[in-house]
């Protein structure tokens, strides 16, 4: 090969890389945006679609139950089930959706799944498997947790953390601003979202 070759083939590679990062980017949801719409499958085998719960707000939680700062939010401090108790006696829905890739860590079969979820009183309204990632990467989940807000107009109006405290150690929720609960209240008293979208924390989605 000679040298004329290898930078064309060089190149290429550049643009190939470019374009797929830019196509990632884009293809992420956007606060203020249409939430996209996706289709998933619960632990009892009945299918969700997003679009099931227009005229609802609807709290999208991406999770891993092994990850150290999914662990936080559960069972070292009960943090996010008690949000979740707070948020669907409100009717709000909230759906957990793990985006684990098979044999990847946090793919959790559905025994472990269920243990998983019965002791740290998990009480969001589905449990929701995303095995090839099409729903994380359509929002662009990041971390777990990785938290998204759709109003009852299915426009997405927050993603982003839990907290401000970017730690896995559950003493600094105390002092934390929850900010998914502040746009929760907002959305029910009718006023904007003060923060509609954070940098969110924890362990990267394993696609």
């Amino acid at each position: 090969m000679n040298t004329s070759t290898s930078l064309l083939t060089l190149v290429r590679g550049g643009l190939a890389l470019v374009g797929f990062f830019a196509a990632s980017l884009l293809s992420a949801a956007s606060v203020g945006e249409p939430a996209p719409a996706f289709t998933l499958t619960d632990l009892a085998g009945k299918t969700h679609h997003l679009a099931d719960f227009k005229g609802k707000t609807v709290v999208l939680e991406w999770t891993n139950p092994e990850c150290p700062f999914v662990r936080k939010h559960y069972a070292a401090s009960g943090n996010l089930p008690a949000l979740q108790k707070a948020a669907t006696a409100d009717g709000v829905v909230w759906l957990l959706i793990n985006s684990s890739a098979p044999g990847t860590p946090g793919d959790i079969d559905d025994a472990g799944v269920k243990t998983w979820l019965e002791k740290n009183h998990v009480a969001a309204t589905a449990y929701l498997r995303d095995g090839d990632g099409k729903a994380g990467k359509g929002y662009g989940a990041k971390t777990t947790p990785h938290l998204f807000i759709v109003n009852a107009a299915g426009l997405l109006v927050y993603q982003g953390a839990i907290d401000s405290k970017r730690s896995a150690d559950a003493k600094d929720i105390a002092g934390a601003e929850n900010y998914v609960k502040s746009a929760l209240a907002a959305l029910k008293a009718g006023q904007p979202i003060a923060t509609p979208s954070t940098q969110p924390y924890g362990c990267g989605v394993k696609y």
